[in-house]
């Protein structure tokens, strides 16, 4: 019975100080906060509310995935940057007489920067792209636009985020 008690406690002791990390974040223990700047429209084609709504977005993912505080100025690490291209072309055509576009590409790209202050070797300055193909089939890009774009911040977030936090 003893034996059975103690090999009990030796596998709780084992399981109890292994730790698993669901998110794949991987942020030491010492820092605390980070510093998300608002990330401006730099590209040729501007949509009024995208550097909003990424910077948002970006928020709302370290948020969600990190005990991380977020806090304006002085923090342990800052992501900032901005949206360097924006870009919507044809990638494929219906018809060889008219050239009528059968499926067209929208095209996000970041220029981001993370600044790890309390360990410098772990920040990094690239931009990351992503892209989604689409039909209008009837539709008009405008009605298209908002969803196209939410698809593809959560792309980009995820790259930036997994750059910044993911370092397996």
């Amino acid at each position: 019975m003893k034996r059975l008690t103690f090999l009990l406690l030796v596998i709780m002791v084992t399981f109890n100080s292994c730790s698993i990390k669901f998110s794949g974040a991987s942020i030491p223990l010492e820092m605390k906060t980070i510093a998300v700047e608002f990330f401006e429209n730099n590209a040729q084609l501007v949509v009024p509310t995208l550097s909003q709504q990424f910077t948002e977005d970006l928020k709302n993912r370290i948020r969600s995935q990190t005990r991380l505080s977020l806090k304006q100025g002085d923090a342990d690490a800052v992501l900032e940057g901005r949206i360097t291209n924006y870009d919507i072309r044809p990638v494929s055509l219906t018809d060889n007489e008219q050239f009528t576009s059968g499926s067209s590409r929208l095209t996000i790209t970041v220029a981001a920067k993370y600044t790890n202050n309390l360990d410098p070797k772990q920040s990094f300055e690239e931009s990351f792209t992503r892209y989604k193909d689409f039909a209008l089939n009837s539709q008009s890009l405008q009605a298209l636009e908002p969803q196209l774009i939410k698809d593809i911040n959560v792309m980009l977030t995820e790259d930036i985020f997994n750059r910044a936090f993911a370092q397996w």
